[in-house]
């Protein structure tokens, strides 16, 4: 049986800052771990779950407002994201054995495995993202997709989503102040895998995205918006039924026209992008993902606009035979718009990024 106990943080959270909040006591077995408590309530006994990780990661991706300006505070978030990570490690079912090999469908955070799952089977998806940090102002971004999946013939897998936005950006250079939610748009996503990786040295798989929308995912301003997530992915198993590396390249042409003032805009992203995952226990993964982007104006690769890298955390949590939790925060470690000598891009990329999926076959 698993319960928790209350115990006070060395520092708790005021109002208009992020630091750490009065946490719980796991004792699981005999044994006890730190996790997040999910309010600064007094603490009072309660049951532990794996819904109660899934509720604080929630919370811990949500934009807060009246905090402190984006890139502030995150080291408060950081070590929220952390502690719900140890706490679902404690906290996931544990099983006499690992099964065989992996299943790389949906184990990365903002990469994808080669993997596209049986014909016949469906899947529910729930994926947020979150964006934080930009121009050195308060900038925060949050999308929230809901997906169904569904594998009609051998090899091949199709993903039909609608996407909600939140904005809330003060003070960020070329970028209106605003505070809105809206139906961001639709998206609708293809893969075909053409090598099997227990067949082959290696899996690879094409897959493209394809999106319409009526707010810009960057500015939240309102018109019509389209673009294409191209990706060659490959994976491979480095240590068998342990550790897995995996290597996506991404190519992303994109075209908006803005309702305001009817301006056009094409711009076009290249990238490379490496995670490693390895089995910590029979149903948790651990590891990390780095990526590499560079910014184009125009669709063609045109005049460059700027490059950034970002390097974090993965965890991946077998919830039972039907559901899973994939959590994953990227920090932007070095960047350089064009033009300009600083270490960061905060022009065309995030400081920070994070995102949860959640999903469930049916």
């Amino acid at each position: 049986m698993t319960t928790c106990r209350g115990f006070d943080g060395e520092r708790r959270r005021s109002r208009g800052s992020v630091g750490f909040r009065p946490g719980l006591i796991v004792v699981r077995d005999g044994r006890e771990a730190a996790c997040a408590q999910a309010s600064t309530s007094p603490p009072k006994s309660r049951p532990c779950s794996a819904a109660l990780c899934y509720a604080d990661a929630r919370r811990a991706l949500l934009p807060h407002r009246g905090g402190a300006p984006s890139g502030q505070g995150m080291d408060g978030r950081t070590c929220k994201f952390w502690m719900v990570i140890g706490c679902a490690i404690v906290l996931a079912p544990a099983r006499s054995s690992a099964e065989e090999g992996f299943d790389t469908e949906h184990i990365f955070g903002f990469m994808i495995g080669t993997d596209v799952g049986n014909v016949g089977e469906r899947e529910f998806q729930t994926q947020t993202t979150a964006r934080f940090g930009k121009g050195g102002a308060a900038y925060r971004a949050l999308e929230h997709e809901v997906e169904i999946e569904v594998v009609p013939l051998p090899n091949f897998r199709i993903e039909l989503g609608g996407t909600a936005s939140l904005h809330d950006i003060t003070g960020v250079p070329d970028i209106d102040d605003r505070r809105q939610f809206n139906f961001q748009g639709a998206s609708l996503d293809l893969r075909y895998r053409l090598l099997d990786r227990n067949r082959a040295p290696f899996g690879f798989t094409i897959a493209a995205e394809l999106h319409g929308d009526r707010i810009d995912e960057t500015s939240g301003a309102k018109g019509r918006m389209y673009g294409t997530e191209f990706t060659l992915a490959f994976d491979r198993e480095l240590i068998p039924n342990f550790a897995i590396g995996a290597l996506n390249l991404i190519y992303q042409p994109e075209w908006a026209r803005l309702e305001v003032g009817g301006i056009s805009e094409k711009s076009s992203t290249i990238g490379a992008a490496f995670a490693g995952l390895a089995r910590v226990r029979p149903n948790v993964l651990l590891g990390g993902e780095l990526r590499y982007f560079r910014q184009y104006e125009g669709i063609g690769l045109g005049e460059f606009a700027g490059q950034a890298l970002f390097v974090g955390p993965t965890a991946y949590f077998q919830l039972s035979e039907r559901s899973r939790l994939t959590l994953s925060w990227s920090m932007q470690a070095w960047g350089r718009p064009a033009g300009s000598g600083g270490k960061l891009d905060l022009v065309n990329f995030e400081r920070h990024q994070a995102r949860m999926v959640f999903g469930i076959n049916f």
